[in-house]
């Protein structure tokens, strides 16, 4: 008799990414043999500080585990196929300092997790800021650690637990922002350097992590915060998608989960477009011709635009629809206006039929 659905389910989705993981592994064995070649004085380390390495060492990956049901059912997964496919697995545990006690229930979870068979296991301590608001000062942080983790481990990949709840969630919250294709494509399943971070379960819904960690009988902890009406996410997740369901009928998180994928190739496509066109309308010194511009289709000009605007300085994060929309009018609706101030000091104005991004 075969696992339970929800344990059988999990585990699927998990060794579907370790399959990857693996090949991305063994493509890369030609480049890691050459580098261990190298001489290498006794007991140094690699880049900042991680292991010298090895041609043929298995590779390592880690979960990045809460304590939540989603993120304990995704370390279970990863226990059990990790060792059958010869996949090292570890775990990493983020202490935010954000609650009372959150020094304590990170050292439950390091205890959890290596009671799971995975090794090496480690809670990081983390220091979160207040730029762009908390959930986005918490994760900043957060990503900074486990970049610093895969780095310090020499792990090839990093396992997050969102599922295909969390993606209705981001496709909406995109929506709500008006920010865009590429806002609503929501979470990619693999993304971050060379493709380090895996998400798993987009195609899980949450029920049956949390089912699978019931099966299992692995104890999970509920943060608070995730029902704090404070936080954006958790006014959505306990009203807003609820509400979206009673007056739509279920099915809301599975259509706005297909959302984000046809938006994700959309948004891909076009950034290709755009890409190929920034060569076409750019003259002898690099400025933007506003007239070659024109001719390009809308989607496809402002993203060009905003490909130069980041060029020049303005931090992705912060530049947002508007942004360009303003920029886009210097081309779309010149009448003599002024310089558009972007974020990060850079400012865009149009001369002599380009437009000449600068920062400062």
């Amino acid at each position: 008799m075969g696992p339970h659905p929800a344990v059988a389910a999990i585990r699927v989705a998990v060794r579907r990414v370790l399959h990857d993981v693996l090949n991305h592994h063994s493509s890369q064995i030609p480049a890691r043999a050459h580098a261990a070649q190298k001489p290498v004085a006794a007991g140094s380390a690699g880049p900042a500080g991680a292991p010298a390495p090895v041609a043929d060492a298995p590779p390592l990956v880690l979960v990045a585990c809460s304590g939540g049901a989603d993120s304990m059912a995704l370390a279970s997964a990863l226990a059990f196929e990790a060792p059958k496919l010869g996949v090292r697995a570890g775990g990493i545990t983020v202490d935010h300092g954000l609650q009372d006690g959150s020094d304590l229930r990170a050292a439950e979870v390091v205890v959890r997790l290596r009671a799971l068979g995975l090794d090496p296991v480690e809670a990081v301590a983390v220091q979160v800021g207040a730029e762009g608001g908390p959930e986005a000062a918490a994760r900043d942080a957060r990503y900074a650690a486990l970049d610093a983790a895969a780095e310090r481990h020499g792990a090839a990949a990093i396992l997050l637990g969102h599922t295909r709840d969390d993606q209705a969630e981001t496709v909406l919250l995109g929506l709500a922002r008006g920010s865009g294709t590429r806002s609503l494509s929501g979470m990619a399943a693999t993304t971050g350097r060379g493709g380090r971070y895996r998400r798993p379960f987009l195609e899980v819904d949450r029920q049956t992590a949390r089912k699978a960690c019931l099966i299992q009988s692995l104890p999970v902890w509920d943060d608070p915060h995730n029902a704090d009406p404070l936080y954006t996410r958790s006014r959505l997740r306990h009203e807003g998608l609820p509400a979206l369901e009673k007056a739509l009928g279920k099915g809301v998180v599975e259509a706005l989960a297909r959302t984000a994928q046809l938006s994700r190739d959309d948004a891909d496509a076009l950034d290709s477009w755009a890409a190929d066109a920034e060569r076409t309308v750019l003259d002898e010194r690099g400025a933007l011709d506003a007239a070659k511009l024109y001719a390009l289709p809308a989607a496809v000009r402002r993203r060009v635009l905003r490909r130069a605007a980041i060029a020049a300085g303005a931090p992705a994060g912060s530049l947002f629809a508007r942004h360009i929309e303003e920029v886009d009018r210097l081309i779309t609706a010149w009448r003599g206006q002024g310089t558009v101030n972007l974020p990060g000091r850079v400012g865009v104005r149009r001369q002599g039929g380009r437009l000449v991004i600068r920062q400062g």
